[in-house]
């Protein structure tokens, strides 16, 4: 802002070369609130009510093939207990060599993320790319895995 000190009449009229930065702030500001309004329902998800679909249940193949990771860590192949180093052969026996087979993988819930990941890992390294996540159904009972999709 500028202050004329001298009181001259033609000092009175003279423009003032300084920039008047309030309406500046000013629009500033309104827009800063109008992002802070528009940005949170713009992240909101847009309700849909999706059809059913009438696919049935994929069946279970006859002998499918379970890799199991205990609570204890531990690896089983079908029926048969393995250790890491032995995965391979054992998932190879299993499926004769079928890389294209589908394995399910069962885990118990207390097993870590990483060790999950790790299986994949090793299954995929081999060549097995189909690989299944067995859940229970909700209300069905622990003893019995459900390896098909509901729709």
């Amino acid at each position: 802002m500028a202050v004329s000190l001298s009181s001259s009449e033609a000092d009175d009229h003279a423009e003032i070369a300084d920039i008047n930065v309030t309406p500046f702030i000013d629009v500033i500001l309104v827009l800063l609130i109008i992002f802070m309004v528009a940005a949170p329902i713009s992240t909101v998800d847009v309700p849909v009510d999706l059809p059913a679909s009438a696919a049935p249940v994929t069946p279970r193949p006859e002998k499918p093939v379970f890799v199991t990771i205990k609570a204890d860590g531990g690896l089983v192949v079908g029926e048969r207990e393995t250790a890491w180093a032995g995965l391979a052969s054992e998932v190879g026996i299993a499926t004769g060599l079928k890389k294209d087979m589908r394995l399910f993988l069962r885990a118990d819930k207390t097993v870590p993320y990483g060790e999950i990941m790790r299986l994949f890992d090793a299954l995929r390294t081999e060549g097995y790319l189909k690989v299944a996540l067995v859940a229970l159904e909700r209300g069905s009972s622990p003893t019995a895995p459900q390896t098909g999709t509901k729709p």
